[in-house]
């Protein structure tokens, strides 16, 4: 169980990379963009692939951030209760997470399905939009491995 953590950790910190190279990307062009207005030449589409690489960086960066404990959390209820029902607590949240992600996942897939079997695509530069669904879903699909990795964890505390 502990080699399938590692990798599920290593899998978040390669999409966590991804999602950095995405931000970069969108700065990048964004500042070529202004630059080139200046001379009347400004890149097509700008607006379409910022927002495209947008849905990259977040879904990609999510199962990271999770790793690490990086969202926000309201503990002050829970801080003053029993370190068992904190672990408890702690695992319901993490089930009902990792539901809430896999339906996520679940309707991204049938959603960028539906994109390529239509062949919808952005209107400026015609990107075909249902990859960076599916990306949202991978994104997703990771989180919730994250989560029942820590539910895990949760009820092997709540075990002992």
């Amino acid at each position: 169980m502990i080699r399938l953590e590692r990798q599920i950790d290593n899998l978040s910190g390669v999409f966590n990379w991804l999602s950095a190279i995405a931000v970069l990307f969108m700065m990048l062009i964004t500042c070529a963009d202004v630059v080139l207005r200046f001379f009347r030449h400004p890149v097509p589409g700008t607006y379409e692939i910022v927002g495209l690489m947008g849905t990259v960086g977040v879904s990609f960066a999510l199962a990271h951030t999770t790793a690490n404990k990086g969202h926000i959390m309201v503990e002050f209820l829970t801080r003053r209760m029993p370190e068992k029902v904190q672990f408890i607590i702690a695992a319901a949240g993490e089930l009902l997470s990792a539901v809430l992600f896999g339906i996520i996942a679940r309707q991204s897939v049938l959603y960028a399905l539906d994109l390529k079997r239509t062949g919808e695509v952005s209107l400026t530069v015609g990107i075909p939009i249902y990859p960076f669904v599916f990306g949202i879903a991978i994104g997703c699909l990771l989180v919730c491995l994250v989560l029942l990795k820590d539910l895990y964890r949760s009820l092997k505390r709540v075990a002992q």
